[in-house]
C-alpha cells in the first residue's frame, strides 16, 4: 500500500495545467517530385519543401498548393508524399568481374544518390570494406542533403557486419541480390590510397504515373497515404486534386473527413473543376453527396502565375485557404476562424467573379467565397462548414464555433492524458476536473464562450456518474465537458476517454443545464465499452 500510495502521489503531482494548442499545422497529402514516401514530414517554409520534396513540379498540384499556403500566411505544414508506381534508381559498385548492386528507397528521376567505397582502417582483412551513401541536391552537385556511413561492412552472411543487414537501417538504399564473391573495389584513390571518388546512381529512376484516389487513401495496415497522419497532430488537412485535370474522389473525401474527426482537425475541400460559375456551384450542391462538420469548402479556384510555364494558370484553392485560416488562428487562437478574412494575398486572384448576392447564396449552401479585395458593399457573412445542408448540431455548421470546439477538444484530451497513469479514483477525477475547469475559465476570460455566468458558458464533469465500476475495472477514465460557443447555456459537449493503449474524444449530447448539481441526471451519456 505504501508503494502504491507513493506512486500515486508522484503521478498526481506531475499533472500540469491544460495548455492551449500550439500554432496551427496544416497537413498535405499528394504527389511530389521526390522525397520520402508515406512519411509525415514537417516543413516550415517553401525552402524546406524544395529541399526535401523538390519544389514546384508541373504534375504535382500539391507543390503549387504548398507555395500558395506559405504565400498566404501559413507557417507550419506537414507533407505526406504518395506515388503511383515509379522506380528508384540503382547503383552499381564494381567488385572484380561482378558488382555489388544497390537500389534506392525513394522512387523518382530526381533521386540523386551516389556511393563511395574505401578500405581505410580495414587493415589486412580482405573481406571488409567501408561504404558511404549520399543523396545530393542534383546530378554533379557537391551539396550533400543526406549521408550514411557503414564501416567494416562484410559480404559474409554470418558476419555481424553483413552488408544486407546493415542497409536494413538505411534511409537511402538496400542491397539487391545476388552479392558478388569479393568485396567492391575502392571508387577512387588519392594520397596514401584514400578514397576520393563517388559512383553516381544509374539513370533508371522513374516518377511513376499520375496518382489515384487509392494512392491517396493508402492502407490502414501499412500506415500509408492518409493513414500516415494517424499519429500526427494537425489542424487542417488539404488533399489537392489528383492532377490538373482530375478532382479528388468522394471516397477520398470520406476517409479524409473521418481522419479529421479522429484528430480534431478540419478538411479543406477544393471546389470541383466543373464549377466554373457560381450558378454551377449552387446547382451542384443540391445533390452533392459529401457533407461533414469536419470539412469546409472555399470557392472559387484561384489564378496565379505559374513560374514553370511562364503564364497565369488556374489552381485549386485549398493551399491558399489553409494559409489564410492558419494565419488568423496563429494571431487569435480562440477566435481566429471568425477573424479570418477570405481576402487573397497579392499574386492570387479569384478565377471567377462573384457578386455580393451570389456570395450570400453560396454561404447559405455551405460554400465560402474567396475575394481579391475588401469591399464596403459586402455584408459580413459567417463562414460555414460542410455540415450546412445536412444533419447535425446547428452550431457546427459555422466555422468559428467548429474550430473553437476542435481546438479545445484537442487541448483537453492532450492535457489530461496523465490521468491514465494515475489511480482511477476520486482524487484523480477531482484533479482532472480542476485542471480542465481552470483551462476553460481562461478561455472564457478571453471571450471564447457565450453567457453571463460560468454555468452558462461551460461545464466539466469527472466523477462517479461517468466513471462507474465497470469503467474503472476496464482501466478507463472518463471526463465530460461542454462549451457554449454561440448561445448561453446550450452546450456542445465531448466525452474524453483515457486508457493505457489510447485516448479518444467523441462528441456527445447532454441536456441544456448540464452543469447542475451532482445529483442531476443530465450528465448521463452513453459510455464506451
Amino acid at each position: 500500500m505504501a508503494e502504491g500510495g507513493a506512486s500515486f502521489s508522484l503521478e498526481y503531482e506531475a499533472s500540469e495545467p491544460v495548455a492551449a494548442c500550439s500554432s496551427p499545422v496544416t497537413a498535405f497529402v499528394g504527389r511530389t517530385l521526390k522525397g520520402p514516401l508515406h512519411r509525415a514530414v514537417p516543413i516550415a517554409s517553401f525552402g524546406d519543401f524544395q529541399r526535401v520534396f523538390g519544389g514546384l513540379w508541373q504534375p504535382s498540384t500539391l507543390s503549387y498548393a504548398i507555395e500558395q499556403f506559405f504565400a498566404s500566411g501559413g507557417a507550419q505544414a506537414i507533407v505526406v508524399r504518395v506515388a503511383n508506381g515509379g522506380r528508384a534508381p540503382t547503383l552499381t559498385l564494381p567488385a572484380g568481374s561482378a558488382a555489388l548492386h544497390l537500389v534506392g528507397l525513394q522512387p523518382g528521376s530526381r533521386e540523386y544518390l551516389r556511393a563511395a567505397v574505401d578500405y581505410d582502417g580495414i587493415g589486412a582483412d580482405e573481406a571488409l570494406f567501408n561504404l558511404v551513401l549520399q543523396r545530393v541536391r542534383s546530378a554533379g552537385s557537391e551539396r550533400v542533403e543526406d549521408q550514411e556511413i557503414f564501416r567494416r561492412a562484410s559480404l559474409q552472411p554470418q558476419s555481424d557486419r553483413y552488408i544486407v543487414d546493415l542497409l536494413l537501417r538505411s534511409q537511402l538504399a538496400r542491397v539487391v541480390p545476388p552479392l558478388p564473391e569479393q568485396r567492391p573495389q575502392p571508387t577512387g584513390s588519392g594520397p596514401a590510397g584514400a578514397s576520393v571518388g563517388y559512383i553516381m546512381a544509374n539513370a533508371d529512376g522513374d516518377d511513376g504515373e499520375p496518382i489515384t484516389d487509392y494512392d491517396v487513401i493508402g492502407s490502414a495496415l501499412e500506415d500509408t497515404g492518409l493513414f500516415a497522419l494517424r499519429t500526427v497532430a494537425f489542424d487542417f488537412l488539404c488533399v489537392p486534386p489528383l492532377s490538373r485535370e482530375r478532382d479528388v474522389g468522394f471516397g477520398t473525401l470520406l476517409v479524409a473527413a473521418r481522419l479529421c474527426r479522429e484528430r480534431h482537425a478540419l478538411l479543406i475541400v477544393d471546389p470541383p473543376s466543373a464549377w466554373t460559375r457560381p450558378q454551377d456551384a449552387l446547382e451542384a450542391m443540391r445533390s452533392w453527396p459529401f457533407r461533414s462538420d469536419h470539412a469546409v469548402l472555399y470557392y472559387p479556384r484561384v489564378r496565379a502565375f505559374d513560374r514553370l510555364r511562364g503564364r497565369f494558370e488556374t489552381f485549386a484553392c485549398c493551399g491558399a485557404a489553409a494559409g489564410l485560416l492558419a494565419r488568423a488562428e496563429a494571431r487569435q487562437p480562440l477566435a481566429g476562424a471568425a477573424e479570418a478574412e477570405p481576402i487573397l494575398r497579392a499574386g492570387l486572384q479569384p478565377a471567377t467573379d462573384i457578386s455580393p448576392a451570389q456570395r450570400l447564396r453560396l454561404a447559405q449552401a455551405g460554400i465560402n467565397t474567396l475575394m481579391a479585395a475588401r469591399s464596403q458593399e459586402l455584408l459580413p457573412v459567417s463562414a460555414r462548414t460542410l455540415a450546412t445542408g445536412g444533419s447535425g448540431p446547428a452550431d457546427w455548421r459555422f466555422l468559428c464555433a467548429r474550430r473553437l470546439g476542435l481546438r479545445i477538444a484537442a487541448a483537453v484530451e492532450r492535457g489530461t492524458r496523465w490521468m491514465v497513469f494515475a489511480q482511477n479514483a476520486p482524487g484523480t477525477w477531482a484533479r482532472g476536473r480542476s485542471l480542465v475547469d481552470a483551462y476553460l475559465a481562461r478561455c472564457a476570460a478571453e471571450g471564447a464562450f457565450v453567457g453571463a455566468s460560468a454555468q452558462e458558458r461551460y461545464f466539466v464533469v469527472c466523477d462517479e456518474r461517468i466513471n462507474p465500476p465497470d469503467s474503472i475495472a476496464a482501466g478507463r477514465i472518463n471526463l465530460l465537458f461542454g462549451i457554449a460557443a454561440r448561445r448561453a447555456g446550450q452546450f456542445d459537449a465531448w466525452l474524453v476517454c483515457h486508457q493505457a493503449a489510447s485516448s479518444r474524444t467523441r462528441a456527445v449530447s447532454v441536456n441544456r443545464w448540464a452543469a447542475g448539481a451532482v445529483g442531476d441526471e443530465c450528465c448521463t451519456v452513453p459510455l464506451p465499452h
